[in-house]
């Protein structure tokens, strides 16, 4: 499988994202930084309140991460770990593991499903890989379609539960959101929110993505700019 290319690096020749980035930066310099520190409250207040648990059955959507010698790392061992719980506590109508190859021999998602049935995943389970996204936005996209091709004539996509790490489910939700997962819940990997070194700077850091996209939107319906807003759809 041909390893796709992932992170902010692969934009910095793409019109559209610079022309975001250069909206979100002039917003920072004006507000004197306000607007990101609004951006990160908004983050770490859905990181510390989300729950581990959706209020029923619904289709898990897994985000994966980057591998390290083509096996999950910490982060997410612990969002599959959460999905392999709700798993047991036949929470789960059907499971996706999202992720497309990123760098090793197998996707995201493929290594995802070795790691739950090394672990015991339950016969019988709905588990089906989505290996062709690169980022959040792809995994989400994908998954919509593979929703829409197995479910009803109708097109309409189940409820579904976000599964991932707290820093990351404000960027989730803002998404899915916007793709049209009308009911989506978030359910956080981790037990609780836990601030060290890291933990502040991945919500810093998610904060100031969820800014880029979220004015990057504001800012092309505002000019009529057709072309950012069906990239973010």
């Amino acid at each position: 499988m041909v390893p796709l290319k992932r992170g902010p690096w692969r934009y910095l020749s793409d019109r559209d994202v610079l022309h975001a980035a250069v909206v979100a930066v002039l917003a920072v310099v004006l507000t004197g930084g306000l607007v990101w520190v609004a951006y990160a409250a908004h983050v770490w207040r859905i990181a510390r309140r989300s729950p581990v648990v959706p209020p029923g059955r619904m289709t898990l959507l897994v985000f994966g991460r980057r591998l390290v010698q083509d096996w999950p790392e910490h982060d997410y061992q612990q969002r599959l770990a959460r999905a392999l719980a709700l798993i047991r506590q036949e929470l789960a109508e059907q499971v996706l593991l999202l992720g497309g190859c990123s760098g090793g021999r197998i996707s995201e998602a493929a290594a995802g499903a070795a790691w739950l049935r090394q672990r015991g995943l339950p016969a019988g389970t709905d588990l089906q890989l989505e290996q062709a996204s690169v980022d959040s936005l792809e995994n989400l996209r994908h998954a919509r379609s593979l929703l829409q091709e197995s479910g009803p004539l109708s097109g309409g996509l189940p409820p579904v539960a976000l599964i991932t790490n707290r820093y990351h489910l404000a960027r989730c939700q803002w998404l899915a959101r916007r793709l049209g997962f009308a009911d989506c819940v978030l359910v956080a990997a981790e037990p609780e929110l836990r601030l060290d070194q890291r933990y502040v700077l991945r919500l810093l850091l998610e904060s100031g993505y969820v800014m880029w996209i979220d004015l990057a939107l504001r800012w092309a319906r505002l000019i009529g700019h057709r072309r950012i807003a069906a990239r973010l759809s």
